[in-house]
């Protein structure tokens, strides 16, 4: 049994929900450390504030002797265990307050012990224990000041009056309504922790992704260049040497660029808060994949001036027709492909066709491309439509929604 207490592989109600008797600190940290010094300091408290009051009721209630004294010491250390045991705390504390009032004691600080007992049980989750335990204790104390006082110490005892009893009604409402407060203040902060850790789990799967996203982008573009530049050079090695040294000069400004490309995402990765130390790549740099098709052996046709757009949305348009594009070179038969920008109505529709049937069963790309894509247009409230033309081909179009900026 101590092994499985252990290891953790004990029966599995056990290692849920521990004993009933324990609190939940128990539960969940077995290691929890014990309340010494408070514990301490309210035992001091009571012991003389004890004296206090029974120097100050002298003559009214009986003086303080050694039963008096153990019962205030039971009382107070009972509390060392209100945190691993507080229902049996709760009742002990009560039990040993009502034996003090019923020997005629001073009334003082011993109902300290009572409240922060009560304190502690309704905190750790036993509300129904802590309103029981204070209902007896006054249920005791109506008995014992308005009955059975006839009987005990102090001899010549008068009763209570039902004022004193209002007031101490009254004092174990504060107690119970003080923790249950409590009790509510802790299971929102728990609440409100459990939704930051949520939220933070969340923007870092949303970043892990976004970063990956672009790498995709970044290599599959670059890729794709380089394995069909990679293919002419080995092909015209012996015949075209020329041709050749141009493929390979095409493969190296490639590589060139995706390592930067690279680079630039994964500056990202960095300390937060640190600007990136290059702009994000946009429509402006259409020109740019234009060139690198062409390289390719592709021609691309462009129609439409890249408009103004915020940097989010000009970046996903620029994957997009980059991913767009390396899908033409990668699974098309076609030569020549078409980019069409038409920015209106706060909305940017890119449209990419190709003429060229499938080489391959990956007719416009592999699923990760197109995903990627869906996934970049949907972050910003767009759509994306990808297949097959009625006339032969593949079409790409995006719709982005975005607003003109006066200012870049």
């Amino acid at each position: 049994m101590d092994e499985q207490r252990v290891r953790g592989d004990g029966p599995p109600s056990w290692r849920r929900y521990g004993s009933p008797w324990r609190g939940r600190w128990d539960d969940e940290e077995p290691g929890v450390r014990w309340p010494w010094r408070s514990t301490l300091l309210v035992t001091a408290l009571v012991l003389v504030g004890s004296n206090f009051a029974a120097h100050m009721q002298e003559g009214e209630r009986a003086p303080l002797d050694v039963f008096a004294r153990v019962l205030l010491l039971v009382a107070s250390a009972l509390l060392l265990w209100r945190q691993r045991y507080p229902v049996p705390v709760v009742f002990g504390t009560a039990a040993a307050a009502m034996v003090y009032l019923g020997a005629g004691y001073a009334y003082g600080p011993v109902f300290l012990t009572v409240a922060l007992a009560c304190f502690s049980a309704v905190v750790a989750g036993h509300r129904r224990a802590a309103w029981i335990a204070l209902g007896m204790l006054w249920a005791g104390h109506v008995l014992v000041a308005h009955w059975l006082y006839r009987w005990l110490p102090p001899s010549r005892d008068a009763g209570a009056s039902w004022g004193q009893e209002l007031v101490i009604a009254t004092w174990v409402v504060a107690i119970v309504a003080v923790s249950e407060l409590a009790r509510t203040r802790r299971e929102q902060w728990a609440r409100e922790r459990a939704e930051r850790a949520q939220a933070a789990r969340r923007r870092a799967d949303e970043e892990r992704l976004r970063i990956a996203r672009e790498l995709h982008d970044v290599l599959a573009h670059s890729l794709s260049v380089i394995n069909v530049q990679a293919g002419v050079g080995l092909a015209l090695l012996d015949s075209d040497p020329e041709q050749a040294r141009t493929a390979l000069t095409t493969i190296k400004s490639a590589s060139k660029e995706a390592l930067g490309d690279v680079r630039q995402v994964l500056d990202t990765l960095r300390t937060p808060g640190d600007a990136p130390r290059a702009p994000a790549p946009g429509l402006d740099r259409l020109p740019e994949l234009v060139e690198q098709a062409a390289r390719a052996g592709l021609t691309v046709e462009v129609d439409g001036e890249p408009p103004r757009l915020p940097p989010g949305t000009d970046l996903a348009a620029f994957r997009i027709v980059q991913e767009a594009l390396t899908n033409v070179v990668r699974h098309s038969g076609s030569r020549h492909a078409r980019v069409r920008l038409d920015h209106t109505g706060g909305a940017l529709r890119l449209r990419v066709d190709d003429d060229g049937p499938a080489t391959g069963a990956d007719a416009g790309g592999s699923e990760n491309g197109l995903a990627g894509m869906r996934e970049r247009a949907a972050a910003l409230g767009g759509t994306i439509e990808a297949g097959p033309r009625p006339d032969g081909g593949f079409r790409v179009l995006a719709v982005l929604p975005s607003r003109v900026k006066e200012d870049r």
